[in-house]
């Protein structure tokens, strides 16, 4: 039996996977505990690290230390290859709003740090764990830590920093998930919303969507124009994906001029209904069916881009329309809908609706690729390439006014950046970057579950001093900073900017980067708003959680 006590006690390799097996495994399965409709989830990983480390089960401080950066960066770098194809346009329009709400709750929680340091005492460098505990923030957290490891010359006094920190982080996160549900439920009361009505108001909102509307062609100014024609009259976007003419159902090109009576089956954003009703004409109601019925010869199908050559190219440029008759209306793109104009660039894994007949579809297919198992192929080469060039990224100093010593954007900010910049910009250049959804999910899974595993495990030797010694006291701070910046917020959202308490809901889970509130959001929601406002906010809110952590480290260590 003496192999089995050294494999537990010997400081060995086998020894540190061993433990760090052991602790993902309890933790994972100790997050299948819920209550109510509240769960820690993965969180329970940090928990028993803790514990483990706190009875003497640890693991070597360099290989925690290697464990601990390598799954923050697989563990960002997956949140960036996810969100960045649609990061810059969440910025946009509607987001606009959003986001700037969640940046506010991202200010009024820094401000509500640093002042619960000025009023008590507490150090700057405890209160960042406050803090990142408290917005249930792990990436924050780790961009402190390593942001106060290279700082500091004493190895042994940073160590001792950031186990504090991670210390705080630990005990601030439980109050954190359930203080946004509370603010959730506060808002609610104060402003005596009723979910029904809300509901109503909710399906009222001008958020973007693409829809389809049927329109009878009556307007006599564009009667012998063109559809390329009247796109540039309007200057929105839009398709029409066949038109009935005569009783027969037609193809309809750029070329295809108009004539009185024509009904066209257009795909469109919901904010250019109007103004593409008024220009050509009445809208009128007409059955799925009757366009689907045999007599049409035409075919709607779903066809999955997974040929690397098609990837990054124009749907203009493959003159799909032109050459075989069948025209694409929409781009499915990690759930979100697109219009299929010429200028959209194609993306593997994207999912393509047209319209035309069989054995032209059929043709279609074959040049698009449609082919699932190839998706299945890891593209483990841009995975590698963007993590090297985000660690370059992430160590380059950076000099602020006001600020003693440069920031970097570390191994948290660098590689969710350039993952961000390569999944929106990587297909321009031909480079593929998609994975499925099932791979980038397994990739962060593993990142988050070696990070958390780590920082338990790293602090749980000095866990239970630090909470005697007043540690207790964080418990109240990091409820202020969860609670204050939400209802203030929660205020204003619903007072001045007039948001339905779904995207309020959204908003709230997706500033704190929250998974259980937002999982409590959708259980109280009836519709997606919630999930919509979540991912919308949800990207800024990342970097800006990395960013502050670490400008409020170097604050502290100045």
């Amino acid at each position: 039996m003496d192999w089995l006590i050294n494999l537990f006690t010997a400081n060995s390799i086998a020894h540190a996977v061993l433990i760090l097996g052991l602790t993902i495994a309890v933790g994972l399965l100790l997050g299948r505990i819920k209550f109510g409709s509240v769960s820690l989830g993965i969180t329970w990983v940090l928990f028993v690290g803790i514990v483990l480390s706190h009875f003497g089960l640890g693991i070597d401080s360099e290989i925690c230390h290697f464990v601990k950066e390598f799954g923050l960066i697989l563990f960002v770098y997956s949140i960036g290859l996810q969100v960045g194809p649609g990061f810059f346009s969440s910025l946009k329009e509607g987001g606009l709003t959003l986001n700037s709400l969640a940046v506010l709750i991202i200010l009024l929680g820094c401000v509500t740090c640093y002042g619960i340091h000025l009023l008590t005492g507490e150090e700057l460098t405890t209160m960042i764990g406050v803090l990142s505990g408290a917005v249930t923030n792990t990436p924050g957290l780790g961009a402190a830590q390593q942001t106060i490891t290279d700082s500091m010359a004493s190895s042994a006094f940073a160590a001792e920093t950031t186990n504090r920190l991670a210390s705080a982080y630990a005990v601030a996160y439980p109050l954190g998930v359930v203080g946004i549900i509370l603010v959730m439920l506060l808002v609610r009361y104060f402003f005596r919303i009723k979910l029904d009505r809300e509901k109503v108001l909710s399906e009222r909102s001008n958020a973007p969507k693409t829809i389809r509307i049927d329109l009878k062609v009556s307007n006599k100014g564009i009667i012998g124009k063109r559809i390329e024609e009247i796109a540039q009259l309007t200057r929105s976007k839009f398709v029409v994906s066949r038109m009935i003419r005569d009783n027969k159902q037609l193809i309809a090109a750029g070329d295809t001029e108009l004539r009185e009576g024509d009904i066209l089956r257009v795909v469109i954003s919901n904010r250019d209904v109007e103004l593409i009703q008024s220009l050509v004409g009445e809208s009128i109601q007409i059955d799925d069916k009757e366009w689907q019925t045999s007599a049409s010869h035409l075919e709607k199908r779903r066809i999955l881009v997974t040929k690397s050559g098609i990837n990054g190219k124009h749907i203009g440029d493959l003159h799909i329309r032109e050459s075989y008759n069948v025209t694409i209306t929409r781009v499915v793109r990690a759930g979100i809908e697109l219009v299929a104009t010429y200028d959209l660039r194609l993306q593997m894994g994207d999912v393509v609706v047209v319209v035309g007949r069989k054995n032209d579809l059929d043709q279609v297919a074959a040049i698009l690729g449609n082919s699932v198992h190839r998706l299945d192929h890891p593209n483990l080469l841009p995975i590698f390439i963007g993590i090297f060039l985000g660690v370059l990224l992430g160590s380059i100093p950076i000099m602020f006014p006001g600020v003693p010593l440069p920031v970097k954007l570390g191994l948290a900010g660098g590689p969710l950046i350039v993952a961000i910049l390569m999944a929106r910009y990587g297909p321009n250049y031909k480079l593929v970057t998609f994975t499925t959804n099932s791979a980038n999910m397994m990739i962060r899974e593993i990142g988050i579950s070696l990070f958390l595993a780590a920082v338990g495990l790293g602090a749980g030797e000095g866990f239970v001093s630090a909470i005697m010694d007043g540690g207790y006291w964080w418990i109240l701070y990091g409820a202020a900073i969860t609670m204050l910046p939400l209802l203030i917020v929660g205020i204003i959202a619903r007072t001045a900017c007039k948001l339905d308490y779904f995207s309020i809901m959204g908003l709230m889970a997706g500033a704190m980067t929250d998974p259980p509130a937002l999982a409590y959001a959708n259980s109280v929601s009836s519709n997606d708003r919630s999930a919509v406002a979540y991912a919308t906010v949800y990207p800024l809110t990342m970097f800006l959680r990395i960013f502050t952590a670490q400008i409020l480290a170097l604050i502290a260590l100045s």
